[in-house]
């Protein structure tokens, strides 16, 4: 009989665990929360998610001693999914009160939005329309009639590499990166956990690809 896959929700410290990992257990009953680098070596698959600071998210890992060992899962091709926060750290450094090194397994950054016009604050928070613009993102949204994800969030996905942009949003007329993907490493800027029908799509399509 084929065993489940070991799928591993990482504890940072700054991450909303348990929607997460209620949203994850609907395909996947034996997932689980970590803060243990021995968690992230056995896992077949991470998900990094996270709320907060850029900062405070890769504070959390290097306090934790887990930069090294998610780094190497993914050198070893485990599939990962950041999610929002947890997106952002997946890239080599973000701009969020200083400037300060990510984990780097996406090329690019994460920076302020751009001033935008009056009356259209941040943080984005709401609903937004996320379309795909990449080939490689054919998996995640596989199945997805209405791609629309609930936002949180001050800084954006900055990809250098061309075909790392996977999706695409609006935001008060600014168009940004809402997914990125390199290899076996994805990352949504949006909350698949807080996105209905949508969003846990998406999860089970990322299961899926284990």
């Amino acid at each position: 009989m084929k065993k489940d896959p070991t799928i591993v929700i990482i504890d940072s410290g700054v991450g909303n665990l348990w929607s997460v990992l209620k949203a994850v257990r609907r395909f996947a009953p034996t997932a689980f929360i970590t803060e243990e680098k021995e968690g992230v070596e056995a896992a077949d698959a991470i998900i990094l998610p996270g709320v907060g600071t850029f900062k405070a998210g890769m504070d959390g890992l290097v306090v934790r001693g887990l930069v090294e060992p998610i780094r190497a899962a993914a050198e070893r091709g485990v599939p990962i999914l950041g999610i929002c926060l947890g997106a952002q750290l997946l890239l080599e450094r973000g701009y969020e009160f200083g400037e300060h090194e990510g984990l780097g397994l996406i090329s690019g950054e994460v920076v302020p939005f751009p001033e935008l016009p009056s009356g259209v604050k941040v943080p984005a928070i709401g609903w937004q329309e996320v379309v795909p613009t990449d080939l490689q993102s054919a998996m995640l949204f596989a199945g997805i009639a209405k791609p629309f994800f609930y936002f949180v969030h001050s800084y954006v996905l900055a990809p250098s590499v061309p075909g790392t942009a996977l999706a695409g949003t609006t935001y008060g007329g600014y168009a940004y990166c809402a997914t990125v993907g390199q290899g076996n490493v994805y990352g949504t800027q949006f909350h698949p956990e807080k996105s209905g029908e949508a969003g846990l799509q998406l999860i089970q399509n990322f299961i899926r690809s284990i």
